[in-house]
């Protein structure tokens, strides 16, 4: 009789454990109280969400649980992408830190070199300098500049310089500067020099902007494309597959890895349209930045401002002779210089203030960081971004934590019970979830927010395509049809104007497209000692004095004309 009793008590325990919620009740608890979970096994007809079997969840223990499985969700895309977001915020801020501590570091480098070899001569003309390096970083920064312009109004304002300083025995007016520059095309003065230094620099600094300008949209367009709005059929799916579970009393049961999937896929199906566009922005960010560190160099192309300009002075100085006849028959011959005392021997020899430099003296960064070592991590990381949000629900699937190993489909959660999963897993894209068995998902088309994402995508693959070719997307028209008053627009098709005399030898031949100078206005605030209002009333009365000689003969036909018919009585 007391085996039959032992018997009974032990069968009634195994039956009463079998019911028991105490497992489930201690994890619940560990985040959100004990007060709503039962001791034991309760009707499920309330349940929403889950299957209505017995159960261990009250109706507010499944709103709770739905809530932190949404929660759970987007922390899990949070940090599947930190990957993401780190890279672009700390690359953006290193290269961008890098390029501006540059053009720093050129800017007084070239100061420091230029003082100690022109003295005098450079300190009192070093405005246009410190105004060349304002203009590039105005560029770099996101300013509407082109660098055409700016480079073009600097060699403008030198040669007027240079060829001061190269006559000392001449007075030069504003006018006859003027004369000077607005002819330097023609003249060429520095060589190919400005335009050496027009392709160096632009490519560099095109390249450079466009590539801190895409890391900080890859910043946020990963941002806002993680900051989801997540709906109500995810929401149910992603609590079936993680808490269901523990609902029946299985708490540490995961969910079968095609579960994973199918719940997943539906969830992203619009961010995994974003992978095509994506992945061509990856490598257009790949291109840029390995012209960086090759063609573009920006370092190089930083260092060798100074001695470009260095070069193309020099240039203009053992030509001096040359171009000054040029200018003499052009302009005409300028005023002498009155008797001075006697002169200096930099002032006699002018060929003793002008040096190019060596290679040991250009600028080194004072960073500490070398360029190709950032473009070398940054290709490292760049790599493995290709097809990210493609792969975005197998990441988050594969996470142990989350699901049960693909090894173990027959002891995993189904959706309903322990066993395997039968439904097959979907393929990728928006279109393919049409056949989701998890949930249902508009497959039409992605929703407006990616649409504006994929849009931005498509604006930052442009602007880093047209940076591979050294041009800039937003000055693409004003980079054409600028000139340059000394060699930088020389391939544009440009000639100059109709007052430049024809004299022997010494006229260049011209081009065949005229260019209207009306429309390249100097950069206000270059530093040149032109008047503009002179400038502007000196053209009217010179296009005047051009049409004079045809209005007089015109006025005269027509008093002979009017007087011949007031004789006829007409």
């Amino acid at each position: 009789m007391m085996k039959v009793l032992v018997c009974v008590i032990a069968l009634w325990g195994v039956a009463g454990g079998a019911r028991s919620c105490g497992e489930s009740r201690r994890v619940y608890g560990e985040k959100h109280g004990l007060n709503t979970a039962p001791n034991t096994h309760i009707s499920g007809e309330h349940l929403r969400l889950c299957p209505r079997d017995y159960t261990c969840c009250s109706s507010l223990m499944e709103d709770t649980l739905a809530q932190q499985s949404e929660a759970d969700f987007l922390s899990a895309v949070q940090d599947t992408s930190q990957f993401l977001l780190t890279t672009f915020t700390q690359r953006h801020h290193k290269f961008d830190e890098f390029f501006q501590e540059m053009m720093d570091v050129a800017e007084k480098s070239m100061n420091q070199m230029f003082t100690q070899t022109y003295g005098h001569l450079y300190t009192q003309n070093a405005l246009i300098f410190k105004q060349l390096f304002s203009d590039l970083r105005r560029f770099y920064t996101g300013g509407r500049v082109s660098l055409a312009e700016v480079l073009s109004d600097f060699w403008a304002g030198l040669v007027e310089r240079v060829f001061a300083l190269i006559n000392p025995q001449y007075q030069f007016s504003e006018d006859y500067l003027e004369c000077v520059s607005k002819h330097a095309e023609q003249l060429r003065p520095f060589g190919d020099v400005p335009h050496k230094l027009y392709i160096q620099v632009s490519r560099a600094l095109t390249a450079a902007r466009s590539l801190v300008q895409s890391l900080a949209a890859g910043r946020d367009i990963v941002n806002k494309a993680t900051k989801l709005m997540v709906r109500s059929e995810c929401i149910r799916a992603l609590m079936r597959q993680w808490f269901c579970p523990l609902c029946r009393g299985l708490p540490s049961l995961k969910p079968c890895h095609s579960l994973c999937l199918n719940v997943m896929k539906g969830c992203l199906a619009n961010q995994v349209e974003l992978d095509s566009e994506w992945n061509n922005f990856i490598d257009a960010l790949m291109a840029v930045v390995e012209k960086l560190g090759g063609p573009f160099h920006f370092e190089l192309a930083a260092d060798s401002i100074a001695v470009k300009v260095s070069e193309g002075i020099m240039y203009m100085q053992e030509n001096s002779i040359t171009i000054s006849a040029k200018v003499f028959q052009g302009c005409g011959i300028p005023r002498p210089t009155p008797a001075r005392n006697k002169r200096s021997s930099k002032e006699r020899d002018g060929k003793r203030a002008f040096r190019t430099y060596s290679a040991e003296e250009k600028p080194t960064t004072a960073l500490g960081t070398n360029l190709d070592r950032l473009v070398e991590e940054l290709q490292e990381r760049l790599r493995p971004m290709k097809g990210f949000w493609v792969a975005l629900p197998h990441t988050i699937c594969n996470d142990e934590r989350k699901t049960a190993d693909v090894t173990n489909e027959d002891r995993c959660w189904n959706g309903q019970t322990r066993g395997r999963y039968l439904p097959s897993v979907t393929a990728d894209g928006l279109v393919n979830q049409i056949n989701n068995p998890e949930m249902e998902v508009d497959v039409t088309r992605p929703d407006v927010k990616t649409r504006q994402l994929i849009m931005e995508l498509r604006v930052a693959v442009n602007r880093l395509k047209h940076a591979q070719n050294g041009r800039d997307m937003d000055l693409i028209d004003s980079d054409v049809e600028a000139g340059s008053g000394s060699g930088v627009g020389a391939e544009v098709g440009e000639r100059f104007s109709d007052d430049w005399p024809a004299y022997g030898s010494f006229s260049p031949p011209r081009n065949t497209l005229p260019v209207d100078e009306s429309s390249r206005p100097r950069d206000e605030l270059r530093d040149t000692p032109t008047n503009k209002r002179k400038r502007l009333n000196g053209r009217a009365q010179s296009d005047a004095a051009k049409l004079l000689p045809c209005v007089v003969p015109f006025l005269l036909l027509l008093t002979v004309c009017f007087s011949l018919s007031s004789s006829c009585g007409l």
